[in-house]
C-alpha cells in the first residue's frame, strides 16, 4: 500500500531533537527524507530511520550551491538553526524559493524567528518555562518537575512543525506557491495550554500546583506507590469509573466520602496511599487489568515494550541496540513496522548526485574540494 507521503522529497538539515523527529515522522509516512549532515555531525539515531544521508559542507559557497540544486528537486526542507544562520549561508527561504517557488520551508526554533529572545540560546526547559506549562508541574512547595523534553521539543515543536508543513504542502499543491513555516516551541506550547486557559476562565483552574483536576491534586487523578516501590497511575475522573475503582480497591464508598468533596481529599489521599502499599505494582495491575477503573501500572521504557497492548499493536520493537516505536498514526488499519535500518554516512550520496545530474568529474571535484565530505 502506498503511504500518504510517497513521492514527496524532503530535505532535513542535520540537527538534534525536534527537527530530526519531524523528519522521522514524515519518513514513516512515506516521504523520501534526505538528511544533509554537516562535517563531523553524523551519529545516526532512531530519529534517522528510513532516511538517506549525504554530507555537505554548507559553510562553503559551493556547498550551498549543491544544496540549492537539491532544493530544486524537492518539495520541502526542515532546518532548526538559530535565526539568521541559513540566510548567512545563502540557503534561507528567499534563496530556496528563488530556485523552487513551490518549496515548503519548515523552520524549527524554541523562541521563534522574531522577538527579543529570537537569537538567544535555550533548551526545552527554558522554552516551556515562559508558557505557564512548567510552573504547573510537580509537587506543591517544591521546584517544578522537568517533564523530559516531550512538551517543548516534541509537543510544542515537532507536532506543530509537521502539522504546518503538511498544511503548506496541501496549499502548494493547490496554488503552486510554497510557504515558510515558523514553528516556535513557545507558540506550540501556548496553544497546547488553551484548555487550561479555558478552565481558568471558568474558575476551574488556579496557578497553584496540586490544587487542580489534572495536576495530582485530586486523589482520583495521581500516582500511588506500591509495596515494591513502584507505582500505579489512577485516572478515574468520571463517577462511574471512580465507583468501579473503589469497588476493586475494596473501599466502602460511604465511608470514603464524596469524590468531589475537597474537605475529604486529604484523608482520601492518605487512605489510598496506605491501601496501595499493601500490594506490589504487578498485583494491582492484575486486579485492574481490563476493567473500567482507569487505573494502570507505571512502566519504565524497557518494560513498556512487553506490555500486551503495546505488543498487540507492534508498538515497540527491538532492533540492534535500539527500541523502535511503530509509525503513528495508523493509516487504514495498516500495521506496517517502521524501517529499523539507520542510514550510514553518505548512504544516499550516489542516488542524490545522480538525481542532480552530476557526472563523475563533478563529483570528484566536489570531493576533492571537500564540499562533499567522505
Amino acid at each position: 500500500m502506498s503511504k500518504p507521503l510517497s513521492g514527496y522529497r524532503i530535505i532535513e538539515l542535520a540537527g538534534i531533537g525536534p527537527g530530526p523527529y519531524a523528519g522521522m515522522l514524515l519518513a514513516d509516512m512515506g516521504a523520501d527524507v534526505v538528511l544533509v549532515n554537516r562535517p563531523g555531525f553524523a551519529v545516526p539515531t532512531v530519529h534517522d530511520r528510513g532516511k538517506s544521508s549525504i554530507t555537505i559542507d554548507l559553510r562553503q559557497p559551493d556547498g550551498a550551491k549543491v544544496l540549492l540544486d537539491l532544493v530544486a528537486e524537492s518539495d520541502a526542507l526542515i532546518e532548526g538553526l538559530r535565526p539568521g544562520v541559513v540566510e548567512r549561508l545563502g540557503i534561507g527561504p528567499e534563496d530556496c524559493h528563488a530556485v523552487n517557488p513551490k518549496l515548503v520551508y519548515g523552520r524549527m526554533t524554541g523562541w521563534g524567528q522574531t522577538g527579543p529572545w529570537a537569537k538567544t540560546a535555550g533548551h526545552d526547559l527554558n522554552y516551556i518555562s515562559i508558557t505557564g506549562a512548567l510552573a504547573a508541574m510537580g509537587k506543591k512547595g517544591e521546584p517544578p518537575t522537568p517533564p523530559l523534553n516531550l512538551i517543548g521539543d516534541y509537543g510544542g515543536g515537532t507536532m506543530f512543525l509537521v502539522t504546518g508543513m503538511l498544511a503548506a504542502l496541501l496549499q502548494a499543491e493547490r496554488t503552486g506557491k510554497g510557504e515558510v513555516v515558523d514553528a516556535a516551541m513557545i507558540d506550540g506550547v501556548n496553544s497546547m495550554m488553551s484548555m487550561f486557559h479555558s478552565l481558568a476562565g471558568l474558575g476551574q483552574w488556579t496557578p497553584n500546583r496540586e490544587a487542580n483536576l489534572l495536576d495530582g491534586g485530586m486523589p482520583f487523578y495521581r500516582c500511588y506507590e506500591t509495596s515494591d516501590a513502584k507505582f500505579m497511575a489512577v485516572g478515574c475522573i468520571e463517577p462511574k469509573f471512580f465507583a468501579e475503582f473503589l469497588n476493586l480497591m475494596e473501599i466502602d464508598p460511604d465511608t470514603f466520602g464524596g469524590q468531589m468533596d475537597k474537605r475529604e481529599h486529604a484523608a482520601q489521599h492518605t487512605k489510598l496511599e496506605a491501601v496501595f502499599k499493601t500490594k506490589t505494582r504487578d498485583a494491582w495491575a492484575a486486579i485492574f487489568d481490563g476493567t473500567e477503573a482507569c487505573t494502570s501500572p507505571v512502566l519504565d521504557y524497557v518494560e513498556a515494550a512487553d506490555h500486551p497492548q503495546n505488543r498487540a499493536r507492534g508498538g515497540l520493537t527491538k532492533h540492534g541496540p535500539y527500541i523502535h516505536p511503530r509509525p503513528a498514526p495508523v493509516f487504514g488499519g495498516d500495521f506496517e513496522f517502521a524501517d529499523p535500518v539507520l542510514p550510514q554516512i553518505n548512504s544516499g550520496r550516489d542516488a542524490i548526485t545522480a538525481l542532480l545530474g552530476y557526472d563523475a568529474a563533478k563529483i570528484a571535484e566536489l570531493i576533492q574540494s571537500k564540499i562533499l565530505v567522505e
